[in-house]
């Protein structure tokens, strides 16, 4: 599973990559939405490598983003009670599901599909360059860290 975080704005880029950021559901800078390792996905976030970064996500990191980032539709922090509505015992088997493709987070009735994270701790390396110089584009495993700095 993908995690993509969106670094940059809309200023100054093409219609093209802007209809693509909405069909990755991510509009705005800092925010961050989980997407399926499939083909269509990676050529999308290829196409978008010089306005977001992502990686595959870990369990703990996932966890630990659905606890402290996952919403209702009215904004409200999501809890064990609405879990178990939902058919989960808890966020791990939540994280479970979703690294074994068994869910969507679009599928979960009342929940929001985007995470609204914070600008990093301890800043952005560049937004002008790729990683590992930069911050920009695929940066495998190492989104983890960067996920951790943002929540």
């Amino acid at each position: 599973m993908f995690a993509a975080i969106r670094l940059k704005g809309n200023a100054s880029l093409k219609k093209g990559l802007i209809d693509t950021m909405k069909m990755l559901r991510i509009e705005y800078p800092n925010n961050c939405v989980l997407l399926p390792e499939t083909d269509s996905y990676k050529g999308m976030l290829t196409k978008c490598k010089d306005i977001c970064t992502w990686g595959e996500v870990d369990k703990k990191t996932l966890v630990k983003l659905l606890e402290k980032r996952l919403r209702t539709e009215k904004n409200g922090r999501v809890d064990e009670k609405l879990l178990k509505e939902l058919g989960f015992d808890g966020f791990e088997k939540l994280a479970d599901s979703l690294i074994a493709d068994k869910t969507d987070l679009r599928n979960l009735k009342k929940i929001k599909v985007v995470f609204r994270l914070t600008p990093p701790s301890k800043g952005f390396k560049s937004l002008m360059e790729g990683y590992p110089k930069g911050d920009l584009g695929y940066r495998g495993k190492e989104i983890n860290d960067l996920l951790e700095r943002m929540m």
